[in-house]
């Protein structure tokens, strides 16, 4: 059920030697990382709680039973990483069978509109997730939200439709304590963007239809897989080439050292789109610090090789691509046509996965190659073996173990976001605060 790492397209521009020499980076990072504060998430799929794991099951039980949607309202990691694994097994046609709606994420009239009128006859549930309950887009949200909550069940029954995941102390938590609403208190030691094994990410995704067991026994195999021997009396990383997490780590501080400063994550699954909006968020606000950092980008193939695929392929040389290459995603035969008018007839027979597959070899060919036609853009495919909870899971843990190793590797707090109070300083003078 594992996740691979393929450097056969990256092997060209960083060596085994250099590989090696990094190695020792990878593992005092480690060695630092288990001494942090904010690590919380590290172990928590192999310790997690399990009375309040089944408080998020009964609760999303309820929720399934007593409304038509949910509206989970939160922003960067307090939504993020639910709205990823919803829309993956959502969109993919896997497990998610139960409209979760997300809202508290912009400032866009359109958008809360939207939402508001998709709830037009619909029983609905609130879900906030805050640590603070003062970051303007969700508090907004959640106070038109919430009116229309009470206008539409009265002030006991709204009371019983909000369920809130907030620190156990601030704002937010004392309006929980004043309203009586029900709450999940988020641990201390974990931050937003690696919060989506918590509550935070549970509930929504309970909710939703998947089943998350499943999605936290992905996680746990990955933290099993990435820590290593922990016996051996080393950092508990593991050889070179073993560790897969760790080995990402290495490679795209090594490509960033040789001038590459953007990292585009690819994937050929339009289900997995907020994937790569989570990955953004993880590495971009993790590692975007003191004038480090790959800039993360993304891209959807095979329909941005139409429009962005030219960039890539003969644009500036400071580019390298992580592809996401999804083995299992179902069987869809191409059919014959007996004129075969659009030429296309060599083609009947395969399966549609297979061409994908096809083109996300070629593509990862064309990219790496260096030629005439450009090229020279280093690719390393992550090879995920389906869409499914337990694989899910398994990914996200991978991002964040990596996330954390390659902050430290950089000389950056992975933890902490210091350049987000300036812009927030500057909109609230606008505000009048």
């Amino acid at each position: 059920m594992g996740l691979k790492l393929n450097t056969k397209y990256i092997d060209g521009f960083v060596s085994d030697a250099e590989v090696e020499a990094a190695w020792p980076e990878a593992e005092a990072a480690f060695s630092k990382l288990q001494g942090l504060n904010m690590t919380g998430w590290l172990d928590l799929p192999g310790r997690y709680d399990k009375a309040e794991f089944e408080r998020v099951l009964e609760m999303a039980a309820e929720i399934r039973e007593r409304a038509d949607v949910l509206v989970c309202l939160g922003i960067g990691g307090q939504y993020l990483g639910a709205k990823a694994v919803v829309s993956a097994l959502s969109e993919s046609g896997a497990d998610s069978d139960f409209p979760v709606l997300f809202a508290g994420n912009s400032l866009s009239t359109v958008e809360l509109n939207k939402v508001l009128a998709a709830l037009e006859g619909k029983d609905f549930y609130l879900n906030v997730n805050s640590k603070s309950g003062t970051t303007l887009e969700t508090s907004l949200g959640f106070r038109i939200l919430r009116q229309k909550l009470v206008e539409r069940y009265g002030e006991e029954e709204a009371r019983k439709r909000t369920i809130v995941s907030t620190d156990s102390v601030g704002t937010l938590h004392n309006m929980v304590v004043k309203e009586g609403w029900r709450v999940f208190i988020e641990p201390d030691d974990i931050g937003g963007r690696y919060s989506v094994f918590t509550t935070v990410g549970l509930l929504p995704i309970a909710v939703s239809g998947v089943d998350i067991r499943e999605f936290m026994a992905g996680a746990a195999d990955a933290w099993a897989e990435y820590r290593g021997d922990e016996g051996s009396g080393t950092s508990g990383l593991g050889g070179v080439r073993e560790n897969a997490a760790a080995l990402y780590a290495v490679l795209r501080n090594l490509c960033l050292r040789k001038g590459r400063t953007t990292e585009i994550l690819a994937s050929y699954e339009p289900s997995l789109n907020y994937v790569a909006e989570w990955w953004k968020q993880l590495f971009g606000e993790s590692e975007g610090k003191d004038g480090k950092g790959l800039f993360p980008a993304s891209v959807g193939y095979t329909t941005d090789l139409h429009s962005l695929g030219q960039y890539i392929q003969d644009g500036p040389r400071n580019m390298i691509e992580t592809v996401i290459r999804v083995g299992d995603t179902g069987e869809f035969v191409i059919p014959a046509e007996k004129d075969d008018m659009d030429g296309l007839n060599y083609l009947a027979g395969k399966t549609l996965a297979w061409a994908n597959d096809q083109a996300l070899l070629a593509v990862a060919e064309a990219h790496s190659t260096c030629g005439d036609d450009g090229g020279c853009t280093p690719n390393m495919i992550l090879e995920l073996p389906e869409i499914s909870a337990r694989s899910i899971g398994h990914l996200l843990y991978f991002f964040e173990f990596s996330c954390a190793l390659s902050a430290l590797m950089l000389g950056v707090d992975p933890f902490d976001q210091p350049g987000v109070e300036a812009y927030k300083a500057r909109v609230f003078e606008r505000l009048g605060r």
